[in-house]
C-alpha cells in the first residue's frame, strides 16, 4: 500500500513538473513570438561607425530599418534577437556608416567636365562657364547632367547633396527618380541665364518652385539660390531675404569665395561680401554659405552667432586659386562647416573622399600643425556636421534610432584597407569612392553590392555623350 501511494505521489509530481516545464516553454516561446519584429532591411558592419555619441564604432554591429527610418542600432546578435528582416546586407569585411552630405555641387556641371581648366575664377566664370550656359543648358541638359550626376555620388556613397542650378522642377524629378535626398535650389541672377531673360522672371521661377514644389517622398526640399552679391544687387538679396523668411526656406548662395569678390563688393558697397549680405537680412534666415574662403576674425563671429552653413570646397577652392578657407579657425569659434564638392567643372569630380582626405591634409600644412583637423573631425564634416550645417541633421548625418536610413558600407577587402588598426583613421585617409560597395537612402537601396539599381548606367553614358558630340561640334565652327 505504501508503495503504491509512493508511487502515485512520483507520478502526480513527475506530471506537475512536466506541466510546469511546459508552460514555461510556452511562455518562452510566446515572448520571442512578440519580441521578434519584422522589418523591411538589416544591415550589417564588421564596424558600425555611428558618428553619434561616445559610442561612436560598434564592431560587428548591425542596424534595423523599418519604413525608412532607423529603429534599432546595436551589436549584430542583439539585433538578431529582436528582428527578422524581408532583406538583409552582409557586413562581412565592410564599415557600415552614415552617408556622406554634399554641401555644395551644381550637379548637371558634369558634363562641362574638364573643358575649361586652369583659368582665374572670374575669367573661368564670365568668358567660359556664363557663355556655355547660355549656349547649351536646356532640360535634356539639365535632365542627363543631372542623371549622370546622381550616378557618380551613388557609386561614391553621396546621399544627400545640396545644389543651385537651372530648370530645378527637371532636377527635381531626376532627384525622385534616382533616391538622393537634396536641397535644390533654384538659381536667381541678375543678368540673362538659360530660361529667363533677367532677374524678374528667375526669381519669379524660384518663388513658384519654392511653394509648390512639393516633394512625394520628402527628400526635395525645395530653397532659394541667389548666386553671389557680386551678381545679385542688395535690393535682390533683401528681396530673396524676405521671401524666404516668409516661406520658411533654405537659401544657398555663394559668399567670400574670392579676393575678385572682396574687391567688387567693396568698390560697390564699400564694405565685405559677409557684412554686406549681413546688412541684407540674409544671415537671419537658413543660409547655406559656399566656401567662405576670405571672412575676417570678427567676420567668423558673426556666421557663428547667426549659425550659418559654411561649405567648405578645398579641391574646387585650390583649382582656382581662390585661397584657402580658415576652417579650423571658424570650428574653433563654433561655425557650423560641412564639406562640399562644388561642381565637377571646377573639381573636376564629385568624389567626397577627396573633399576629406584633402580638407584633413590642407590644414595641417598651411597651419604646420599636424593636430589641426583630424580624422574624426573631417569625417564630422562630411556626415553629421555637414547635415548641420545644411539644416537635415533632424533627418540625416549619424546613424540613431529615429533618424531617416541613409546608410553606406564602404569594403574592407583591398590591400590598402589592410591592416586596420583605426577605423575612423582608414576612412579619412585610406579609403575611397570605388571602395563604397552599399548605398542606402531612406532606407531604399539605390545600390547593391556595387550594382546600382535605380539608374541605367549605360543609357546615361551614351546621352551624356551625345551632348558632348553636339556640344564639341557646336564650338568647332565658332
Amino acid at each position: 500500500m505504501q508503495i503504491k501511494i509512493r508511487h502515485e505521489i512520483l507520478s502526480y509530481a513527475s506530471l506537475l513538473i512536466s506541466g510546469i516545464v511546459m508552460s514555461l516553454s510556452i511562455q518562452t516561446f510566446g515572448t520571442q513570438a512578440e519580441e521578434i519584429k519584422t522589418v523591411d532591411l538589416i544591415v550589417h558592419g564588421r564596424y558600425v561607425v555611428t558618428m553619434a555619441g561616445d559610442n561612436q564604432v560598434i564592431e560587428h554591429g548591425a542596424v534595423a530599418v523599418d519604413d525608412g527610418v532607423i529603429v534599432a542600432v546595436g551589436h549584430g546578435s542583439e539585433i538578431a534577437a529582436k528582428f527578422s528582416a524581408e532583406k538583409e546586407i552582409t557586413g562581412k569585411d565592410r564599415i557600415l556608416m552614415p552617408g556622406l552630405v554634399n554641401g555644395h555641387t551644381h550637379t548637371a556641371m558634369v558634363l562641362f567636365r574638364g573643358m575649361a581648366d586652369d583659368l582665374t575664377l572670374m575669367t573661368w566664370l564670365q568668358n567660359y562657364i556664363f557663355p556655355m550656359e547660355g549656349k547649351f543648358v536646356d532640360p535634356e541638359f539639365i535632365e542627363v547632367g543631372m542623371s549622370l550626376a546622381c550616378h557618380e555620388m551613388i557609386k561614391g556613397g553621396t546621399t544627400s547633396f545640396v545644389d543651385m542650378y537651372f530648370y530645378a522642377d527637371t532636377g527635381a524629378d531626376v532627384i525622385e527618380q534616382c533616391g538622393l535626398r537634396a536641397i535644390l535650389g533654384s538659381p536667381s541672377i541678375d543678368f540673362p541665364s538659360p530660361g529667363f531673360k533677367g532677374w524678374d522672371d528667375s526669381f519669379a521661377a524660384a518663388v513658384k518652385f519654392v511653394k509648390n514644389r512639393k516633394s512625394k517622398s520628402g527628400r526635395v526640399i525645395p530653397a532659394f539660390a541667389p548666386h553671389a552679391p557680386y551678381t545679385v544687387s542688395a535690393d535682390h538679396m533683401a528681396q530673396v531675404s524676405k521671401l524666404a523668411k516668409e516661406l520658411d526656406a533654405p537659401i544657398t548662395t555663394h559668399l567670400s569665395e574670392d579676393r575678385a569678390e572682396l574687391a567688387l563688393v567693396l568698390d560697390r558697397y564699400n564694405t565685405t561680401p559677409i557684412k554686406h549680405v549681413e546688412s541684407l537680412g540674409l544671415l537671419e534666415n537658413k543660409l547655406i554659405a559656399a566656401h567662405v574662403v576670405h571672412p575676417t576674425d570678427g567676420e567668423i563671429k558673426i556666421l557663428a552667432k547667426y549659425k550659418v552653413g559654411v561649405i567648405h570646397n578645398p579641391t574646387s577652392n585650390l583649382k582656382t586659386a581662390a585661397g584657402i578657407s580658415p576652417v579650423p579657425e571658424m570650428l574653433k569659434q563654433g561655425v557650423r562647416v560641412g564639406l562640399g564638392t562644388d561642381g565637377a567643372v571646377s573639381n573636376n569630380d564629385l568624389n567626397m573622399w577627396e573633399e576629406i582626405r584633402l580638407a584633413a591634409l590642407l590644414h595641417k600644412g598651411v597651419n604646420y600643425d599636424a593636430t589641426a583637423m583630424p580624422a574624426e573631425t573631417v569625417m564630422y564634416m562630411a556626415t553629421k556636421g555637414g547635415a548641420v550645417a545644411v539644416g537635415l541633421d533632424h533627418l540625416v548625418g549619424d546613424i540613431a534610432v529615429g533618424k531617416r536610413a541613409d546608410l553606406i558600407q564602404v569594403d574592407l577587402s583591398g590591400p590598402h584597407m589592410t591592416p586596420l588598426y583605426d577605423v575612423i583613421s582608414h576612412l579619412a585617409y585610406a579609403a575611397s569612392s570605388s571602395d563604397v560597395v552599399t548605398t542606402i537612402v531612406d532606407g531604399n537601396i539605390l545600390m547593391d553590392n556595387g550594382k546600382l539599381l535605380t539608374l541605367d548606367a549605360e543609357i546615361i553614358r551614351q546621352k551624356a555623350n551625345e551632348i558632348a558630340a553636339r556640344i564639341t561640334r557646336a564650338l568647332n565652327k565658332e
